[in-house]
């Protein structure tokens, strides 16, 4: 485990909001980044994932490195 996505609920996106699906109700929530973990950025070979606000390593990490997650983008 890296961290914590930390930050309040919110309905508008933002810089920094983190979209969480809700499976159970078929809805999105917003999550307003207020910590380091803000700052991830998207890669489509990321080596960090998100579970919830949960942010896990997909495998060893090298110290100084960028920490990246697949935002989940559709292609166009």
């Amino acid at each position: 485990m890296i961290g914590v996505y930390r930050g309040p609920k919110v309905e508008e996106d933002g810089a920094h909001v983190l979209w969480i699906e809700d499976d159970a109700e078929d809805s999105w929530t917003g999550f307003d980044g207020k910590n380091e973990m803000r700052f991830m950025n998207h890669s489509d070979t990321p080596n960090a994932e998100m579970d919830g606000l949960n942010c896990y390593a997909l495998h060893d990490i090298a110290v100084d490195s960028e920490i990246t997650i697949n935002y989940g983008w559709a292609d166009s």
